[in-house]
């Protein structure tokens, strides 16, 4: 049953039903390709590219998320955070099985956030990876907060007073998000529908959150373990504001301890804006 403002409150921890997803090499690939990935072992069909852990879970992570939220708020749903765990690398040709279950709703003042765990398994039941997608729901009307939130990743401000080890500067190009929906199975009509966009009060077109996460996920690896990107063992983020197609991104990474880097991505200079914030990469 539905709360007094509409929210599925019963739906919280409660597991979706296994799904299965095979992965086919020719979409990994054409993952890595949607997202002007550079590394070798994703271009080839290796391994698939970290961020593409979403896929399989794309489907099943809206049905959970959203089923928590009144119908009317479904459309305006902004990917919030995202906090990948990786067990292993997704290898082209396996099949896997996902489940999802909403794990929280908490009330801002501009919206509503719904926390889902996402389990991506192999066939001998190992886990994969791990998931917590933060969907914000904005305009959503909710008091207080219930279950639990993903966690923690925060980005210590001090660290913008040191030099970065590393700073990367990408450009989405005009067609990004045409070529990534595809890929990403993710055809939300905010990514591909200028008119659509601004009716649900954004500027136009935006990039898929997920397509800008996976952008700063092959800048870190080609900065630290190109070679080897099986040594990527968690990404968090925190997504600030949408990224536009033609927009450059300048991101900077600190090395706070072995193998752990604190990071934010910036957008154009003339917009003054982080679209990336509370970044975490750990590595092996």
């Amino acid at each position: 049953m539905a709360t007094d403002e509409g929210f599925h409150l019963d739906q919280l921890d409660k597991w979706t039903d296994e799904q299965e997803f095979k992965v086919e090499p020719d979409q990994t690939i054409a993952y890595a390709k949607a997202t002007n990935d550079p590394i070798a072992a994703h271009l080839d069909g290796t391994y698939a590219p970290p961020v593409f852990a979403v896929v399989p879970v794309t489907a099943i992570m809206a049905d959970a998320t959203m089923g928590v939220v009144p119908d009317e708020l479904m459309m305006r749903i902004l990917h919030g955070e995202h906090d990948f765990r990786f067990h292993r690398p997704i290898v082209p040709g396996e099949v896997l099985t996902v489940r999802a279950k909403p794990i929280g709703v908490e009330g801002k003042e501009s919206g509503t956030v719904v926390t889902t765990l996402l389990e991506t398994r192999d066939s001998s039941g190992q886990l994969v990876n791990e998931q917590y997608f933060i969907g914000f729901f904005r305009g959503g009307a909710f008091e207080g907060n219930v279950g639990r939130k993903s966690p923690e990743h925060s980005f210590a401000v001090a660290l913008r007073d040191t030099d970065p080890a590393f700073t990367v500067v990408q450009t989405f190009d005009e067609d990004q998000t045409y070529r990534y929906a595809g890929p990403a199975g993710d055809p939300m009509p905010i990514h591909l529908d200028d008119d659509f966009a601004k009716a649900m009060g954004l500027p136009g077109i935006i990039i898929h959150g997920l397509c800008t996460i996976a952008f700063t996920s092959h800048a870190l690896l080609a900065e630290v373990s190109a070679a080897d990107p099986t040594r990527l063992k968690r990404l968090a983020v925190r997504m600030s504001k949408p990224a536009l197609p033609n927009e450059t991104i300048t991101s900077k990474f600190w090395n706070t301890s072995e193998g752990v880097y604190a990071f934010e991505t910036a957008g154009d200079e003339k917009a003054g804006k982080y679209v990336i914030t509370d970044g975490l990469a750990e590595f092996a």
